[in-house]
C-alpha cells in the first residue's frame, strides 16, 4: 500500500515538472529566455513556499493568537537579505547596465482601505497571495476557492481604479532617493531589527522562552526550517531583480486572468479605463506576461512539493463555512490588492526591498485588518 501511494505521488511530481517544462517552453517562445527564466524562479518559488510552509498570514495571526514570532522574524530575514542586493542594483544598476527598477508608489486613501481589506481577507481565505497559489497548488481544493475568488474580486476592482485614484494621497518617496542605499539599508535593518526584538519579548513574557525554530529534515522531500524558507525566497527575490529587472509580484495576473475570462464571455473591461492604459495585456497570449508565468511555476512547483513530501492529496469535502469564508476572503484580498499595488508579496515584500515609504505603510493598515479578520475568525471558530 506504501509503495503504491508512493509511485502515485512520483507521477504527481512528474506532472507537475513535465507541467512546468512546458509553461516555461511556451514562456520562451512568446517572450525569449527571460520569461522562461522567470518561470523557472516561480517553480522554485512554489517548490520553497510549500517545503518551509512560508505564509505571511499564519505568522501574522500566530503572533497574535499564540505569541510566537518565529514566522515574523523569518520575513524579516527575507527582506533583508532580498534588500542587500536589491537596494544596489536598484541605485546603481543602470551605471554598469543592469537597469533595474523598484515598487515606488503613492499612498493614499484607497491604498490604506485596500491594505486593511487585504489583511481581512487573507485571515478568512487562510492564505495571502502568494501562501493562495502555493496552498492551491499543494492539493487545497479550499483554496482554489479562494483563487477563482481573488480572481474575481481583483478585475471587478479594476472598473473602479480611476475612481478611488481620484482620493487624496501621499507622494511616493523612495527611502534609497532619500538617504542612498547604504542609508536606506540601515534605517530598513534598525526598524526590522526593532520589530524583531519586539517579538522576541513578547514570546518570552508569554512562554518564558523562544520557540525551537523546526530543523530541516531533506532539502528534496521537506520539510524546511523557516530560515531556509527565507533564505530560498530571498533567491527568489534577488533572481526576479537580475531577469526580471523589477521585485517579484503576485496579484496583478490575477486581474488579468479575470479580464480574459470577462473577454470570454462577452463583458467589454477593454473599454475600461485601467486596460485601455495597457491594451497589448488582453491581447497577447498571458504567457507573454511575466507575473503570470511566475504564479504558474508557483503553483507548479508546490504542486511538485507536495507530491514529492507525500502529502497530494485534495479533500473534495467542504463545509458551508469553509466555502463562505474562501469567497468572502479571496474577493476582499482581491479588490483589496487592487487598490494597495499588491499582496504582502508585490506591495509589503517588493515595497520593502525597493526602499519604498509606501511598503510600511502597507504593512500598518495590512497589519490591523490581519488583526482584524484573525478576531473574526475566532469568532467563526476557525481558530
Amino acid at each position: 500500500m506504501t509503495m503504491t501511494i508512493q509511485k502515485s505521488q512520483l507521477v504527481v511530481a512528474a506532472i507537475a515538472c513535465s507541467l512546468l517544462g512546458l509553461v516555461a517552453l511556451g514562456a520562451y517562445g512568446e517572450a525569449g529566455a527571460r520569461q522562461a527564466a522567470a518561470t523557472l524562479i516561480g517553480g522554485l518559488a512554489g517548490l520553497s513556499l510549500y517545503h518551509a510552509s512560508f505564509g505571511f498570514t499564519a505568522a501574522w495571526r500566530r503572533i497574535v493568537t499564540e505569541k510566537r514570532g518565529a514566522g515574523l522574524r523569518a520575513q524579516f530575514v527575507l527582506i533583508l537579505l532580498t534588500s542587500v542586493v536589491s537596494f544596489p542594483l536598484i541605485a546603481w544598476g543602470s551605471g554598469f547596465g543592469w537597469p533595474t527598477g523598484g515598487f515606488v508608489f503613492p499612498f493614499g486613501i484607497a491604498a490604506a482601505l485596500g491594505a486593511f481589506m487585504f489583511g481581512l481577507g487573507m485571515q478568512l481565505g487562510g492564505g495571502c497571495g502568494s501562501g493562495t497559489l502555493f496552498t492551491a497548488g499543494g492539493g487545497s481544493t479550499r483554496m482554489m476557492i479562494t483563487l477563482a475568488a481573488f480572481v474575481l474580486g481583483s478585475v471587478v476592482a479594476t472598473a473602479h481604479l480611476h475612481l478611488w485614484g481620484r482620493l487624496p494621497k501621499l507622494p511616493a518617496v523612495s527611502l534609497i532617493k532619500e538617504f542612498g542605499p547604504h542609508g536606506a539599508f540601515l534605517l530598513t535593518a534598525l526598524v526590522l531589527g526593532g520589530f524583531a526584538l519586539l517579538t522576541v519579548w513578547i514570546e518570552r513574557r508569554e512562554h518564558g522562552e523562544i520557540a525551537a525554530p523546526r530543523p530541516t529534515q531533506s532539502l528534496l522531500r521537506g520539510p524546511w526550517s523557516p530560515m531556509l524558507g527565507a533564505i530560498m525566497l530571498a533567491i527568489v527575490g534577488i533572481a526576479t531583480f537580475v531577469v526580471v529587472g523589477r521585485p517579484w509580484g503576485i496579484t496583478s495576473a490575477f486581474a488579468l486572468w479575470g479580464a480574459k475570462t470577462f473577454q470570454t464571455i462577452g463583458i467589454p473591461v477593454e473599454n475600461w479605463p485601467y486596460w485601455t492604459w495597457q491594451p497589448a495585456a488582453l491581447e497577447n497570449s498571458v504567457l507573454r506576461d511575466t507575473t503570470s508565468v511566475m504564479d504558474f511555476g508557483v503553483i507548479l512547483g508546490a504542486m511538485a512539493a507536495a507530491a514529492l513530501a507525500g502529502r497530494f492529496a485534495p479533500v473534495w469535502h467542504l463545509n458551508r463555512r469553509d466555502v463562505l469564508t474562501a469567497l468572502a476572503g479571496g474577493l476582499l484580498m482581491g479588490y483589496g490588492a487592487r487598490l494597495a499595488y499588491g499582496c504582502n508579496i508585490g506591495a509589503y515584500l517588493g515595497g520593502l526591498v525597493s526602499g519604498s515609504l509606501h511598503g510600511w505603510l502597507w504593512l500598518a493598515f495590512g497589519f490591523l485588518g490581519s488583526l482584524a479578520g484573525t478576531r473574526l475568525r475566532l469568532k467563526l471558530g476557525m481558530g
